[in-house]
């Protein structure tokens, strides 16, 4: 597995993440610890180091879990989790953006993992409520006490990234170095302003649900008649009205023939589309033989046909302003007749 740096840092981790979200049995999509072992030791066997999960992951069981398995080799694993969601309901500050969810959260990441530092801390989403410069200045304490050590923003708007990268800058508060975007072929939306608002600040994109619940999998039919009884697991994680859509299975239908004419499975086809976009998938598996299927992404290029047929597959309109400055008209528009001659664009 190849290396890359994330974000503008020196941290180095690799080009696809192992997702812990299926650690534990307290939800539908969880596996016991054996089997999560397994699939723990099938990631590091194939060169990978970049771990992820989160304080609300099977009610903390994944962060207890993850902390057996990296007992003893700390040093060689770059270590993400996440605060932010609600993880007590009864009590309003057990989530939210604020200081007090941040360190309370934090805190309780650290023991269940077993670890006395974070190497990166996910906002897991943006929170209106809470000011911005209150959670970046309590994320930068954080840094600056060398509890965490690198941070990133997940589910949140492209201007809230912007902003907060901008304050960070002005106020010599600690960078975010990467988003955590909801992306795969189904899902497209970050391509009309949180793609390109990453790219020209500097940050990774990480991926998840790649696979878009399963669906990309290519286990879902078309026929709903041919598909009963299949659906059960899907529905019972909520994404059953999400992704069980026409338009969702007729772009699996072309990931599945686009990898049956590669002879590559479509799991690891959907994965590979995303990787050669500059993104960091974050695989979730229930067990070590669906893994390996999706670590054989780093092992081929997809060829000029499948690119531009699962490009048109999933493709979405970026709409205004993109439609207007990126059409036919915007540059000629901005800079004359010109335009096709100048240089250096």
């Amino acid at each position: 597995m190849k290396m890359r740096l994330l974000g503008q840092s020196g941290l180095k981790v690799s080009e696809l993440c192992l997702g812990t979200m299926t650690f534990g049995t307290e939800t539908a999509i969880g596996s016991e610890e054996d089997e999560c072992r397994r699939v723990f030791d099938a990631y590091l066997e194939a060169g990978g180091n970049f771990i992820d999960t989160a304080n609300i992951y099977t009610f903390g069981t994944s962060e207890r879990m993850l902390g057996r398995f990296i007992a003893g080799q700390r040093a060689s694993l770059v270590i993400a989790t996440k605060y932010a969601m609600n993880t007590d309901l009864k009590n309003p500050n057990s989530g939210g953006n604020s200081r007090k969810a941040l360190r309370e959260a934090v805190e309780g990441s650290l023991a269940r993992l077993g670890t006395d530092y974070i190497d990166l801390l996910w906002v897991h989403a943006w929170d209106a409520w809470t000011p911005l410069e209150e959670t970046l200045r309590g994320l930068d304490d954080l840094v600056r006490a060398g509890k965490v050590l690198y941070t990133g923003f997940s589910n949140v708007p492209a201007w809230v990234v912007a902003r907060a990268q901008t304050l960070a800058e002005c106020r010599d508060w600690s960078r975010l170095v990467a988003l955590q975007l909801h992306y795969s072929l189904i899902e497209r939306n970050v391509e009309r302003e949180l793609l390109p608002c990453a790219a020209a600040l500097g940050m990774t994109v990480t991926a998840w649900s790649p696979l878009a619940g399963g669906v990309l999998s290519g286990k879902y039919p078309q026929d709903p008649a041919a598909r009963t009884g299949q659906e059960g697991r899907l529905t019972n994680t909520g994404w059953g009205n999400l992704f069980l859509r026409d338009r969702n299975l007729a772009i699996a239908e072309t990931v599945r023939a686009e990898a049956a004419r590669l002879g590559r499975s479509s799991s690891s086809v959907a994965i590979r589309w995303l990787m050669e976009r500059g993104v960091i998938p974050i695989l979730g598996a229930r067990n070590a033989l669906q893994l390996r299927d999706l670590l054989t992404a780093t092992q081929f290029t997809l060829d000029a046909d499948a690119t531009a047929a699962l490009d048109a597959a999933g493709q979405i309109d970026l709409g205004y302003p993109r439609s207007l400055l990126e059409g036919p008209m915007g540059p000629r528009m901005l800079h004359g007749d010109r335009v096709g001659e100048i240089v250096g664009r």
